[in-house]
C-alpha cells in the first residue's frame, strides 16, 4: 500500500529543501567576503603592532646604553597568519499525515586565526655591518635628499668636520669629562640657517672610490655673515664658496675638509646621553656623572637637549609617543615633543639604511601565537 502525503506534508518538505538551498548560498556568500575583510582588519593591526614594537626596542636599547647595559636586538623576519573558517547548519522536521509539520533550523559559523612570528637576533656579520660600520657619506646624502635637516644629520651622524669636534667621546659609554662640542654645534647651526636661505646646492660625487659631499654656494654668499663665520670656524678664506666633505681629503686643497662619521652604535651612544636617569640612579652610581675640568657637573642637555629628550618617572606616562619600563622606572618620549620624535625617526631610518645586504647569521626563533 503506497503512502500518500498530504499537501501540508509536501509543503513541509519543500520548506526544508528550500532552507538548505538558502543555507548553502548564505555560507558561500560569507566566504567570498572573508578574505578582503580579514586582510583589511588584520594588516592594520600587524602593521601598527610591529611598528610600535620596533620603536620600543630601539628606545629600550638607548636606555640600556645609558646604564652601560648590553644592548640586544631581535629582528622580526616574517609574520604568517592562517585563518580557518568553519560553518555548520541543520534542519529537523516532524511530518505527520494530515497534521501541520513542526520545523527546526540551526546555523553557525566561526573563524580562527593562528599567526606565527619569526625572530632572529642581530649578531655576527649582521651586527658588525649594521652597528659597527661607520655610516657612509652616500647614506648621509640620501638622508639630506629625503628632506631631513642637515643640522640634525650633522649632530647625529658626524664626529668631526675639519678641526671641529662633535663630542667624539660621546660615541661610547658616558665619559666622566665634558666633551668638546661648542664650535661644531655653532657650525651646524650656521649650515642650517644657510640651508633655510636656499643659497647653496648639495651634490655627491666620487673621486676614484672616495666619496665627496659638495656644498656649492652662490656668488651672493660672500655677503652672508653666516657663510663668513662658517669659513672662519673651518679655517677657510672668508670669500670661500665651496666645501668638499670627504673621508680622505686631497692634500694642498683647502676646500677639501676631512669628515669622520659615526657608526650606528656610536650614534646610539651619542643619543643615549639624552636619557634623563632618575635622581636615585644618579646618586646611587648606576649611571656615569660627567663633569667639567673644574669639577662642576656637566649637563648633557647642552649637547642633545634640543634634538632629543628622553624623560623618566616612576609611573606610566599618560602622554607618551613611546615608553618602556626598565629598572623600575618608565622612560619615554613626550608625544608633543616634535623635535625628539623627529630625531628618533631619523635614527630608525638610519637603522634600516645600515642593514644593507647583511645576511641572517644567527638562529631564528619562530613563535606561534594564539591557541
Amino acid at each position: 500500500m503506497a503512502l500518500k502525503l498530504s499537501s501540508s506534508t509536501r509543503s513541509g518538505r519543500r520548506i526544508v529543501i528550500g532552507f538548505f538551498y538558502f543555507l548553502v548560498i548564505f555560507l558561500l556568500s560569507g566566504c567570498s567576503g572573508l578574505g578582503p575583510s580579514t586582510l583589511k582588519g588584520n594588516r592594520y593591526g600587524y602593521n601598527t603592532t610591529i611598528q610600535r614594537s620596533n620603536d620600543q626596542q630601539l628606545l629600550l636599547n638607548l636606555v640600556r646604553l645609558k646604564y652601560r647595559d648590553t644592548p640586544y636586538f631581535l629582528e622580526v623576519n616574517s609574520v604568517a597568519a592562517q585563518f580557518k573558517f568553519r560553518a555548520n547548519g541543520g534542519a529537523d522536521a516532524t511530518l505527520q499525515n494530515g497534521v501541520k509539520g513542526l520545523f527546526g533550523f540551526s546555523a553557525g559559523a566561526s573563524m580562527e586565526e593562528n599567526p606565527t612570528v619569526s625572530y632572529s637576533p642581530l649578531q655576527g656579520e649582521q651586527f658588525i655591518q649594521r652597528f659597527l660600520s661607520h655610516i657612509p657619506l652616500e647614506n648621509i646624502y640620501l638622508l639630506t635628499r629625503s628632506g631631513w635637516s642637515f643640522r640634525r644629520i650633522l649632530l647625529v651622524c658626524l664626529e668631526r668636520v675639519g678641526n671641529l669636534k662633535n663630542a667624539p667621546t660621546a660615541s661610547g659609554p658616558t665619559p666622566e669629562l665634558a666633551p668638546v662640542y661648542e664650535d661644531f654645534a655653532e657650525a651646524a647651526n650656521l649650515i642650517r640657517k644657510l640651508q633655510l636661505q636656499d643659497t647653496h646646492t648639495l651634490s655627491l660625487r666620487a673621486s676614484g672610490n672616495i666619496p665627496e659631499l659638495i656644498f656649492q654656494f652662490e656668488e651672493t654668499g660672500n655677503d652672508l655673515p653666516e657663510l663668513q663665520r662658517l669659513n672662519a670656524l673651518l679655517g677657510l678664506p672668508s670669500d670661500n664658496l665651496r666645501l668638499i666633505l670627504t673621508p680622505h681629503p686631497a692634500s694642498g686643497n683647502p676646500q677639501h675638509i676631512r669628515v669622520e662619521t659615526r657608526s650606528l652604535l656610536g650614534m646610539m651612544y651619542y643619543l643615549s646621553h639624552a636619557v634623563e636617569a632618575p635622581e636615585e640612579d644618579r646618586t646611587g652610581g648606576k649611571v656615569t656623572l660627567t663633569r667639567h675640568i673644574s669639577g662642576k657637573p656637566f649637563d648633557w642637555a647642552d649637547v642633545t637637549g634640543d634634538i632629543l629628550k628622553i624623560h623618566s618617572q616612576s609611573t606610566r606616562p599618560d602622554q607618551a609617543a613611546m615608553a618602556v619600563y626598565y629598572r623600575d622606572s618608565w622612560f619615554y618620549i613626550d608625544d608633543s615633543d616634535l623635535q625628539s620624535k623627529s630625531t628618533f625617526s631619523l635614527l630608525a631610518q638610519i637603522f634600516s639604511l645600515q642593514s644593507g645586504n647583511a645576511k641572517d647569521m644567527g638562529p631564528q626563533l619562530t613563535l606561534p601565537l594564539g591557541n
